[in-house]
């Protein structure tokens, strides 16, 4: 595992936060897409300026880059030797980002551009229900193809999945110290 694309289903999935704990069990350099698309304030990145960030970064010996952001899907998935997909349900999903919501209130989390102050509104709850569903069949169906591609894929549908795999790479790393 040197190139490492993290995606899911939704927000409130865990991507970040995965990650996050990936890149401290690895010493591998987590990038979040959030962070490279919106500017202070919400301000989306231009397009072009979005995917030549990107490009620079699969440029690197090893990566983890986190977030779907399917437009530049292409960029990320020619390098990645390692996708990991979380699919966690659409309640745990929704549950997160409200909580998530609560938590950060009034401030920037760590995995997005900085002024970008957390928030949510109807049309971003609207999203999540109305993608959740036709995402989830696209995503097994890319899944499928990146297995066809000889890539690592690891298919997480449960938070108990997460920490077992979590637990079982830092347990086979301390086996090869």
């Amino acid at each position: 595992m040197n190139k490492i694309m993290v995606i899911g289903v939704s927000a409130g999935a865990g991507k970040s936060t995965f990650a996050r704990r990936l890149g401290e069990l690895t010493g591998i350099e987590v990038t979040h897409l959030d962070c490279l698309y919106w500017k202070p304030n919400w301000v989306e990145a231009p397009p072009e300026e979005f995917s030549a960030s990107q490009q620079q970064v699969v440029q690197n010996d090893q990566w983890i880059i986190e977030g779907n952001y399917t437009g530049t899907f292409t960029i990320r998935e020619s390098y990645a030797d390692t996708v990991i997909y979380l699919e966690l349900p659409l309640r745990v999903c929704l549950y997160r980002v409200l909580k998530r919501r609560v938590q950060f209130h009034g401030k920037t989390r760590n995995d997005i551009a900085e002024g970008c102050k957390e928030k949510i509104d109807k049309a971003f709850l609207k999203f999540i229900l109305t993608t959740y569903g036709p995402r989830k069949k696209t995503m097994i169906e890319r899944m499928q193809r990146y297995i066809g591609e000889e890539k690592t894929v690891h298919y997480l549908k449960s938070s108990k999945q997460i920490e077992l795999f979590l637990k079982t790479y830092k347990k086979s790393k301390a086996n090869c110290v």
